[in-house]
């Protein structure tokens, strides 16, 4: 089974690289058993969308505001790994 890779889209008009590296790096620390690899694309427009093997898992443009951490990590581990504990980042 091939390992799971997330795409992180970021707009380079809007200067958006350092959020979506950090967000790359919440992912990286929290999945790093499961994740397989990571990839910051750039992009412009406004766009921060994020995709998991290749599906559509966060639009900024659909939501209106940007991901938080904690949020993301539930979605990818919702996909991922379903029994993974994320402690803190846990839901309620």
């Amino acid at each position: 089974m091939p390992t799971p890779r997330l795409e992180i889209n970021y707009c380079t008009q809007c200067r958006w690289l350092l959020r979506a590296a950090w967000l790359a790096q919440e992912v990286l620390t929290t999945f790093e058993l499961e994740m397989g690899e990571v990839a910051l694309i750039p992009g412009t427009g406004g766009v921060l969308d994020i995709r998991l093997n290749g599906e559509l898992i966060f639009s900024r443009k659909e939501a209106g505001r940007f991901p938080e951490a904690k949020e993301l990590k539930q979605l990818i581990r919702d996909i991922i790994a379903p029994d993974k504990p994320l402690g803190h980042s846990d839901r309620k």
